[in-house]
């Protein structure tokens, strides 16, 4: 069972890796694709807000999903249509191409981002120690990686697809090897165990849920912020050169990296709730930081924080919706899943929108007071007592299923 579970979460690290360079080297290239498809300013963000929207159908239709087949072959089948929605964005030459592509793209993103934390979630269970984080380090791992390949396609004028290309070949074959050995949790979501008249997130109370959806969508317009406002709010409030205006998003994801990296032995040590609290502190921290920065340094280090501060709030939400819904985890990790997509759909227009109307020094406020609200909430991140009383978790081998290749 150590080897299954061992095998069943390095496989997992690969998917979140693959999913991190897949969504850097779209994100990163926006404005190649605007040229190569002639999207105008106004209907760009038509086509970006489509993405997000369309993974929160995506995130929907797969808690349904679930119920009948292994959230495992959810995730292997929805990882390849990511990567091959990626090459088409960059293949095609019509708008109407750019827009079958994105769709894809944006509902295989969603079954795939549900899918895997699912899988996340029930590992995390089953080793009954903290381990979420690490997941979402490989996958802050793998944005950069996308995000210095998308580079060099840049540096060096390539073709979109041509810097697609190895990435994908490279990265499908091995996610489908790799899904082999994915480790399904215990079918608390099958249809067979499904009691008459309710569906498999019966269990699920909104009640009980809407404080990890809402620091969910907390979480997300900063992190929308930061990866949409960062380079405009160096260069136009701070003063700095367009060359250092790139480097803020890359300072937060190498935070990011590393505070995910190092965040799991601080819940083992302190607890989800005070590493919840801490990071929550620090991220307000960095919002202030930057919105009272003299120059362009100053500026660096208030993102800094944020990179520290924001990177542990996402896991350990899909890790506390797991301890609160033992036996509708899936269920609860879809919905919580979409939450997301709406932080990621307010956060940008929201600072835009504040920006314009008073001043960005002022907007960055916002986010800030948003994540603090994170402390009211943070009981919600308790370690529920398990069946053998106390409050810590335990390994629970009982909830491990077969991998999905029969092991």
């Amino acid at each position: 069972m150590t080897d299954v579970l061992r095998r069943g979460r390095a496989s997992l690290a690969f998917g979140f890796f693959a999913q991190g360079v897949a969504f850097a080297l779209l994100v990163t290239r926006i404005p190649a694709i605007q040229d190569r498809y002639g999207v105008s300013d106004a209907l760009l963000p038509v086509f970006l807000a489509a993405v997000p929207v369309l993974a929160g159908a995506g995130s929907v239709a797969t808690e349904r999903l679930v119920r009948r087949i292994r959230p495992s072959r959810v995730l292997r089948w929805s990882q390849p249509v990511v990567l091959l929605a990626l090459l088409g964005v960059g293949a095609g030459d019509r708008m109407a191409a750019l827009a079958v592509a994105l769709g894809a793209f944006g509902l295989a993103v969603g079954a795939l981002d549900a899918s895997m934390n699912m899988l996340g979630v029930s590992l995390h269970r089953a080793y009954g120690r903290s381990i979420m984080l690490g997941f979402h380090a490989v996958y802050s791992l793998g944005g950069i990686l996308g995000a210095s390949l998308a580079w060099a396609g840049a540096h060096w004028d390539l073709a979109l697809w041509v810097s697609y290309l190895p990435a994908v070949a490279v990265l499908l074959p091995a996610a489908l090897v790799g899904s082999r050995w994915y480790v399904d949790g215990e079918r608390t979501g099958a249809v067979a165990e499904t009691p008459a008249g309710g569906g498999a997130g019966a269990g699920v109370g909104f009640k009980v849920l809407l404080p990890l959806c809402l620091v969910m969508t907390f979480a997300y317009i900063g992190d929308s912020t930061v990866s949409n406002w960062s380079a405009k709010y160096l260069q136009d409030v701070l003063g700095s050169s367009e060359q250092l205006a790139t480097v803020p998003y890359n300072v937060y994801m190498v935070t990011t990296l590393v505070g995910r990296a190092v965040g799991d032995f601080g819940v083992r040590r302190l607890g989800a709730v005070a590493v919840v609290r801490g990071g929550a502190v620090v991220a307000a921290g960095g919002f202030a930081v930057v919105a009272a920065a003299p120059g362009a340094w100053a500026g660096m280090l208030g993102f800094t924080l944020l990179g520290l501060g924001l990177c542990v709030l996402v896991p350990q939400t899909f890790a506390a919706a797991g301890r609160l819904f033992p036996g509708a985890s899936d269920a609860a990790v879809a919905r919580l899943n979409v939450f997301n997509y709406v932080g990621f759909l307010v956060g940008s227009p929201l600072v835009g929108a504040l920006g314009d109307a008073w001043s960005y020094r002022g907007a960055m406020l916002v986010p800030m007071v948003l994540v603090l609200v994170t402390l009211v909430y943070a009981r919600s991140f308790e370690a529920q007592p398990d069946r053998y009383g106390g409050g810590h978790e335990r390994p629970r081998t009982a909830d491990v299923g077969r991998g999905s290749n029969g092991l």
